[in-house]
């Protein structure tokens, strides 16, 4: 889908721009453009890119066939730029999905290239549409909308994981299962995907905020600033949801231990209460019938049948309370 936004010299905003209309839209110096590709054919947005907008084949092979960490590239007349866009998916196995933004912003004009939906775009998309402030401050505050729309994004993402993480803490003390360690390695991998995203793109702010682009006017470099300001924040974030997977790591295998020790523990109390009732049994065969030998009648009697059953009952209950005594239990 081709959808683009034309504010003209005069004031009026426009919306039914052809793509074979967008050359004249360009000529208009002191209007504005913006043309949104999403999900459209390779064959049908690089002829535009490349015809109508004259972008170098570098910079639209970047955008239509491969892709990239967050960056930012001087092209003198337009600045292409790379952001990173993201959602956290408790139904997938708590996994993080990044969706590419390709920024192309010129004199008067701001072209954008995704494959999938962003909700940032469509926000400020829909705020143009509405009112015609948003076009006042040229192309480049445009820009400062869209890339604050896209870290605000990642608040929830944060958000989500952060429950996540608690509710495996939880997990973790009232019922430790295979399940719950997988979800701890899935959210670890996605702190680390969610640290690598903004990192990267943490430069690309600072560089919009810092750098003598011509492109961006000195009254919006504070702008950029401020988003800057909130990645930074965001890393910071970042940074301690993963010591929390990590540490939720930790938790788990010491729990487990814990859980393994006590098993084995009663486990061997139970083979220690039944040693010495083994041994005895061992010992005299339990045979308690009428010997042949009558020098052995005594062993074989009723009375001395009373008290091996009255040896072999409190053996081991004498043995569970030494046991007890001493803390073993």
């Amino acid at each position: 889908m081709i959808r683009a936004l034309y504010r003209t010299s005069a004031g009026d905003i426009r919306t039914d721009v052809k793509p074979e209309d967008l050359g004249a839209a360009l000529q208009d110096k002191d209007g504005l453009l913006w043309v949104d590709f999403e999900s459209t054919p390779t064959e049908v947005d690089e002829p535009i890119l490349t015809n109508t907008f004259h972008f170098h084949p570098l910079a639209v092979d970047d955008a239509l066939h491969e892709s990239h960490v967050p960056k930012v590239d001087d092209w003198d007349d337009y600045l292409y730029i790379v952001l990173h866009a993201a959602a956290f998916d408790k139904e997938a196995g708590d996994h993080i999905d990044t969706y590419e933004l390709d920024i192309f912003l010129g004199q008067n004009y701001l072209v954008t290239h995704h494959e999938y939906p962003i909700p940032a775009v469509e926000k400020v998309w829909a705020a143009c549409e509405r009112e015609s402030r948003h076009w006042r401050e040229g192309p480049d505050h445009l820009l400062y909308r869209v890339a604050d729309e896209v870290v605000a994004s990642y608040m929830p993402v944060v958000e989500d994981m952060d429950d996540a993480i608690d509710t495996i803490d939880s997990q973790i003390f009232d019922r430790p299962s295979p399940g719950t360690l997988q979800r701890i390695f899935a959210l670890k991998h996605a702190t680390v995907h969610l640290r690598r995203t903004i990192a990267p793109q943490r430069e690309v702010l600072n560089k919009l905020a810092r750098d003598e682009y011509d492109l961006i006017d000195r009254k919006d470099r504070v702008y950029f600033r401020d988003v800057y300001d909130h990645l930074v924040r965001l890393h910071d974030i970042t940074e301690g949801m993963r010591d929390l997977a990590g540490g939720a790591l930790d938790t788990y295998l010491s729990v487990v231990n814990n859980r393994m020790n006590d098993i084995m523990k009663t486990l061997t109390v139970v083979t220690t209460l039944f040693m010495p009732l083994t041994f005895i049994t061992g010992f005299f065969g339990m045979n308690f019938f009428q010997s042949t030998e009558p020098t052995l009648d005594p062993w074989t009697s009723l009375v001395m049948l009373i008290i091996t059953l009255a040896i072999m009952v409190v053996l081991p209950i004498s043995m569970l309370i030494f046991i007890r005594r001493r803390g073993w239990l």
